[in-house]
């Protein structure tokens, strides 16, 4: 039954992230915004729905390390697993608008730095937050200052009609519910198949249950790669983990009233990692105006190092 449930989950994921990317893609073109922009505004917010329900439930349910942790855990994920896939299996080499990507990729650095030094005391406070939630304030800022730009340039659209507005606004809502419940199962399932093959309980959170919730993100990445939409796909993941780096967090921190308690392991290993990978893939990048095969390699890499390192 759970082996069902799992090439369920699969079918569910692999469907779902083709329509999800191909609406996308389709507003893109409608509205004539980059689809850069579009990965890294309403795609990221639909994709980020995950973290944003897991690390909420934790931290409600007194589980604050949880909490924090479900969403720096992302971060390294989406750069080590979903941008490294990108970067390494893209048809061609991956041009990036300098301009977009500078803004957002040091936008998403700062959130990385700045969240490290907040909880080097071992607390986020409520207040300390106000912080993150300026660089998503920023983030929020330069998309809208992009997409202004974009409307008044002459760049040709697609004719928006009622009937392919509606279908690709069934496509997107129903790609994303398709991704977030195939994810779903396949980490549930998976889990239970890790267990009956004797695999223990440390390793099945560290693997499966840790790329749970980054799944969205991942899928979308692969799906955006095989429909040569790599650009979405970029956007996608770095407007992803800015929301998961600033709100998801600021909102927890909120709710926890007295603060986000953070454990050692994470001040000293799970944030400088992220750091580590988002430095490998922005800022060559910003020097170079695209990305390169090694950033891929060295960033899949250095996350499977981590992990190991974890189980061990």
């Amino acid at each position: 039954m759970v082996i069902i449930l799992f090439i369920l989950g699969l079918l569910l994921v692999i469907k779902g992230g083709s329509w999800f990317v191909d609406a996308a893609s389709w507003i893109a073109e409608a509205t004539g915004i980059p689809k850069f922009i579009v990965g890294a505004t309403i795609v990221s917010l639909a994709t980020t729905a995950p973290e944003q329900m897991v690390s909420i439930i934790a931290v409600l349910g007194g589980s604050n390390g949880l909490g924090i942790g479900n969403a720096i855990g992302s971060v390294s994920c989406n750069l080590g697993l979903g941008l490294a896939f990108v970067v390494v299996f893209a048809p061609k080499v991956i041009n990036v608008n300098k301009k977009d990507f500078s803004e957002k990729g040091i936008l998403m650095f700062m959130g990385a730095v700045i969240l490290w030094f907040l909880i080097r005391d071992t607390k986020l406070m409520p207040i300390e937050s106000i912080i993150l939630l300026c660089i998503l304030i920023a983030f929020i800022a330069v998309n809208v200052k992009s997409i202004q730009l974009e409307s008044k340039s002459a760049k040709k659209r697609v004719p928006i009609e009622k009937k392919s507005l509606t279908v690709n606004i069934i496509k997107f809502v129903l790609g994303a519910v398709c991704i977030v419940l195939g994810a779903r199962l396949m980490v549930d399932s998976g889990t239970a198949i890790a267990k009956m093959l004797g695999v223990p309980e440390s390793i099945i959170g560290l693997t499966l249950v840790a790329v749970g919730t980054s799944l969205p993100e991942i899928v979308t990445a692969i799906t955006a790669v095989m429909k040569k939409e790599s650009s979405m796909a970029v956007g996608n993941i770095i407007g992803a983990n800015i929301i998961d780096l600033t709100m998801i967090l600021s909102i927890c921190s909120f709710l926890s009233g007295n603060g986000l308690t953070v454990d050692s392991s994470t001040i000293a290993v799970d944030i400088p990692v992220a750091i580590v990978l988002i430095v490998i893939m922005v800022f060559p990048t910003i020097m170079s105006g695209r990305f390169r095969k090694w950033q891929g390699v060295t960033a899949f890499g250095i996350y499977v190092g981590y992990v190991i390192t974890l189980v061990m």
